[in-house]
This record gives C-alpha cells, sequence and structure tokens, in this order.
C-alpha cells in the first residue's frame, strides 16, 4: 500500500507495511488535517483508535507511526524532546507502519499548517 503525504507543496510518497495498523488507516485516507509539532515530529488526531501493535519507541528518520496513547498519526524526520540521540523516539510506544521512500528530511523546512494523506494507486 502506497500514500501520498502532502505538505506546503511538497510532496512524499510512502509505503505501508501489512499490518492491521497499516489497513485500517489505509481504509480511512484521503485524511486532510491541522498538525502539531513535537521537535522532528508531525503529528495530527485521526479517526481510529487501534490498539497497540508491536508499539515500540526505538525509531528510524522516515519512520510513519500510530500512536495508540493519543489515536494519532505521526511522521518522524528527526530528533524528538525524547530522544537520547539523533534518532526519533516518541512520547510513548507507537505502532510503526511505514516509512517515507525519500526526502523526509526535506520536512525540517517545513512551517505548514496542514496536511493531506491520499492513497497512491499501483501502476
Amino acid at each position: 500500500m502506497r500514500i501520498l503525504i502532502v505538505l506546503e507543496g511538497l510532496e512524499l510518497e510512502a509505503e505501508l507495511d501489512s499490518s492491521n495498523t497499516a489497513k485500517a488507516i489505509y481504509q480511512i485516507l484521503p485524511i486532510e488535517s491541522s498538525i502539531s509539532f513535537w521537535g522532528d515530529e508531525i503529528y495530527f488526531p485521526i479517526d481510529v483508535s487501534l490498539p497497540p501493535e508491536n508499539a515500540r519507541d526505538d525509531l528510524e528518520i522516515g519512520d510513519i507511526a500510530y500512536w495508540p496513547d493519543g489515536r494519532c498519526f505521526c511522521i518522524f524526520y528527526g530528533k524528538t524532546p525524547a530522544s537520547f540521540d539523533d534518532k526519533p523516539r516518541p512520547a510513548s510506544p507507537v505502532n510503526v507502519f511505514g516509512r517515507i521512500h525519500a526526502g523526509s528530511e526535506r520536512l525540517k523546512n517545513i512551517k505548514a499548517d496542514k496536511i493531506l494523506i491520499e492513497k497512491l494507486e499501483d501502476g
């Protein structure tokens, strides 16, 4: 499952895995939302309530995750206030369900307040 993330004219493609979290979120796309920042993390609430699924707090730059505690879609592109080093770390464990293919470092320059996430058709 592929998605397109659009912020302030920046478009990034991402690949979702085959987890239940990914499938549930893919089903509710497209999503348009106001966003918040927590260090180098973009997050926003979504209209699904999912349990932890292989939840973890050891992440990589470019990871896309669902935060069960806050019912939020999260995009990690650098250090967060909880980081010990240059790797992102969530406030509490998240369900990682996808990854940005390339260009996640370009999110560091974004000052957007809205995001669009939509399905990308294969082909």
